[in-house]
């Protein structure tokens, strides 16, 4: 029997994934890591409503979920104030990020991004054909105006950017989204990743008109709303961009469970803003643990703290390999000079005691 023929791009692409998981390390290392820090989950767990949710839509789960999420959309909707038309519900950002460049990349067409930024819209558009440009980050910070210079400069399709970003932890205010937005070239897109504006502080999100063609926002269940393992998120957009993703998405990829515990979790405003107040909690914890250590804590507007070094990115790589050696999972930047840095997400109470065991037991292995 012959093997699938692939296409020549798939053929050309490596075997690889944007990240390993713990739990392929858990294996190859033959026991569980003390403390999970490294995947910016939210270990202050859902909304007890959400759970109920759940729980309820779990009895009604040989059923498939409704394909046109219309309640989630409604109520996504009246949360962003904005009209249904404007929603697209999937399988997270990173499935809606792959929805967004199959319709809009195609093979040599040109996209920026920023070199180190979040690696899962990277591996879609090669996936698609696209060729990358990349621009440096402006310190600890995705710079707009060299994103927008070099998409002028490529003629790209989409720029894209996190706000808050993955992996500096770094943000910028609404005014400087703004601004990038008003000086976008004729027909570029902006793709805005808001993963974790539920946890910057007041300020960040950007103020962008609900039909505003030059943009479209990805938002998460993943972090603040702590249901990463559902895989939901949704994005807003001008409303032909929205009903475009019907042309391509999986119509039945956002199962009944997820439907109804997106809807209860956006209602529960009180267990968000106790998100909110653990994730800054935790920030502060995190920051006197690396400063206790000699390391420097980067101002973080999200579920984690990205950690200076303080040398290049041997060492960190050294570090971050020490650390998981005594079972903690933590993960770094992966392009300089961010790979100077780790980057530990915010633990419950044992997993921080764990970390502040561990940091300065891993050091000491370098010494």
């Amino acid at each position: 029997m012959k093997t699938p023929i692939l296409t020549s791009l798939a053929e050309s692409l490596p075997s690889t994934v944007p990240f390993v998981g713990p739990e392929t390390q858990e294996r190859v290392r033959g026991r569980p890591f003390a403390a999970r820090l490294g995947a910016n989950e939210c270990l202050f767990g859902p909304s007890p409503l959400a759970m109920a949710a759940m729980e309820a839509a779990a009895q009604d789960v040989w059923m498939y979920g409704d394909p046109e999420c219309h309640d989630l959309k409604g109520a996504i909707a009246a949360h962003h104030g904005v009209a249904p038309g404007h929603v697209v519900v999937g399988e997270g950002i990173d499935g809606l990020l792959g929805l967004l460049v199959r319709l809009l990349v195609g093979p040599g067409d040109p996209v920026v991004t920023s070199a180190g930024a979040y690696p899962t819209f990277n591996f879609h558009v090669a996936g698609f054909g696209g060729i990358l440009h990349r621009a440096p980050y402006g310190g600890d910070f995705e710079d707009p105006e060299a994103l927008v210079a070099l998409a002028r400069h490529t003629g790209a399709r989409l720029i894209y950017l996190a706000n808050p970003d993955n992996p500096m932890g770094s943000h910028h205010a609404a005014p400087v989204i703004s601004a990038m937005v008003e000086a976008l070239p004729e027909g570029c897109l902006l793709v805005l990743d808001e993963a974790y504006v539920e946890l910057a502080p007041d300020g960040t999100a950007a103020q962008v008109a609900a039909d505003d063609p030059r943009v479209i926002r990805f938002r998460t269940f993943s972090k603040a709303y702590g249901m990463a393992g559902l895989r939901l998120g949704y994005a807003l957009a001008a409303p032909d961009l929205a009903r475009a993703f019907d042309k391509v998405r999986n119509h039945f990829g956002v199962g009944r469970i997820a439907q109804a515990a997106g809807i209860a979790a956006l209602g529960d405003t009180a267990h968000l803003q106790a998100v909110r107040h653990w994730a800054e909690v935790g920030r502060q914890r995190l920051g006197q643990i690396a400063r206790a250590n000699g390391l420097t804590p980067l101002p973080s507007a999200t579920n984690f703290v990205t950690i200076d070094c303080g040398r290049d990115g041997d060492h960190a790589r050294a570090l971050l390999n020490a650390l998981i050696r005594r079972g903690i999972f933590v993960r770094m930047p992966g392009v300089a000079p961010l790979d100077r840095c780790i980057r530990v997400s915010i633990g419950d109470a044992p997993s921080m005691a764990a970390f502040a065991a561990a940091l300065p037991l891993a050091l000491a292995d370098l010494a």
